[in-house]
């Protein structure tokens, strides 16, 4: 008797996503005030599950970005490929939040999703203050770079790699030399990522599991209209304005990309976390997508810092929004502002907690809007938060693809290989 096919890994994750929620909703609704529930359930056996599984992938996201931004750099032949690699990715990344801010933009204008919205609420937000444009660019260059390092400060960890990898290429002999442990160390770390992969299913479970004991359908009803015109935006930029830069710009079939981010896409959604899934992310673009490590080493971890499309989707509908709940009026003069300020900050505020939340205020600020309207929207931020953090992730994908094909290190035939990287899928 044939054995039976195994299931692939993003239909586990998919299983895992539906049970999470269907258990979640069930005990909010049945047990939610049962201190025993709560207590060994909610906060105790999901949390706990949860929190392991994030951190076990957030684990990984130094030594990654170190060890195959390295590999990728001192493998470059023409060390000035690196100039044109970080300009063409930030242009890109820049280019996609300003056409994600101005579409989610017009479709509040033409929605209105705040009017008939009561503006009490016993909710308040306190900003945090963000750093000036001079305090990013010194930030960038660490005075300690085990020290950035233990940190996450991801600008810092990008830099100092980069010069190592420079520096490796130059030498010569002993540049090769570590070379070949860099390469080993690369492909340990990789195989780690394959094995948490495999994992991932009871991570996401035990997510949606507790996500969905504190999240009721009655908190979505009063802001029904924002929350689904966000939903919206951030759907319609993720499955038509990235497959038509793959189009337009890489020159591929955009189904078979989108159909090989499943997995990425599914990771970032259950951790609402950019750089908890940039191992996958990065394993998902060098495997199955085509593009050479020493583009995706670069454009991946850049791309989790300052790739803030879902963000700016969710800054430019919640502007609208408060002010329509507060009846101020915003002119043609306002909302270019607000396009400027969201696309500069995208990068201005890379690195900094909170950062969605942050970069809001900032704009509100910057048009003369209440920042403390900022409370009306942070009941339903969570959810919005994991999806447009699967399509910051996509959008990571897409400009590592562009990037790849105008440098000549994109590989069509792994591109169009079904089969590419699908040790992913057999886990």
């Amino acid at each position: 008797m044939s054995e039976k096919k195994k299931l692939s890994l993003t239909s586990r994750i998919v299983i895992g996503m539906v049970a999470g929620i269907i258990l979640g909703t069930i005990i909010r609704y049945v047990a939610g005030d049962n201190a025993w529930v709560s207590l060994y359930l909610t906060n105790g056996l999901f949390d706990v599950v949860g929190q392991i599984f994030i951190t076990s992938l957030k684990m990984l996201v130094v030594p990654l970005v170190f060890v195959s931004l390295v590999v990728g750099t001192c493998s470059l032949s023409d060390p000035s490929k690196l100039g044109r690699l970080g300009g063409k990715a930030v242009g890109m990344y820049m280019i996609t939040t300003a056409i994600a801010i101005t579409f989610a933009i017009g479709s509040a204008i033409l929605v209105q999703p705040g009017s008939g919205i009561e503006r009490a609420s016993d909710a308040s937000f306190e900003p945090s203050e963000a750093p000036s444009v001079s305090e990013v660019i010194v930030n960038l260059f660490p005075d300690n770079p085990i020290n950035a390092m233990a940190e996450g400060n991801m600008l810092q960890i990008i830099v100092f790699a980069l010069l190592f990898g420079i520096s490796m290429a130059l030498v010569g002999k002993p540049g090769e030399r570590l070379k070949g442990f860099f390469d080993d160390l690369n492909s340990v770390i990789m195989k780690l990522v394959v094995i948490l992969m495999s994992l991932a299913p009871y991570g996401v479970f035990a997510l949606m599991a507790k996500l969905f004991t504190e999240i009721g359908v009655e908190m979505i009803g009063s802001l029904a209209k924002y929350f689904l015109l966000v939903l919206f935006v951030l759907l319609a930029h993720g499955l038509i304005i990235y497959p038509i830069f793959m189009r337009v710009l890489a020159r591929v079939k955009p189904g078979i990309f989108m159909r090989k981010m499943r997995d990425a896409q599914l990771f970032g959604f259950s951790t609402a976390s950019s750089n908890a899934t940039m191992p996958i992310t990065l394993e998902t673009v060098t495997r199955r997508l085509g593009v050479s490590n020493s583009v995706g080493s670069f454009t991946v971890p850049l791309g989790a810092t300052i790739n803030m499309d879902g963000t700016a989707i969710m800054q430019g509908v919640a502007t609208v929004f408060i002010a329509q709940v507060y009846g101020l009026d915003l002119g043609v003069a306002e909302y270019l502002m607000v396009i400027m300020t969201a696309t500069l900050a995208s990068v201005g505020t890379a690195g900094v907690p909170g950062v969605g939340l942050i970069m809001l205020a900032m704009v509100l600020q910057q048009v003369g809007l209440p920042v403390e309207g900022i409370g009306l929207i942070i009941g339903v931020d969570r959810l919005l938060d994991m999806t447009r953090t699967a399509v910051n992730v996509t959008g990571d994908a897409m400009v590592s693809c562009v990037v790849a094909r105008s440098e000549g290190d994109f590989d069509e035939d792994v591109y169009y290989d079904k089969d590419a990287g699908k040790k992913l899928e057999e886990l």
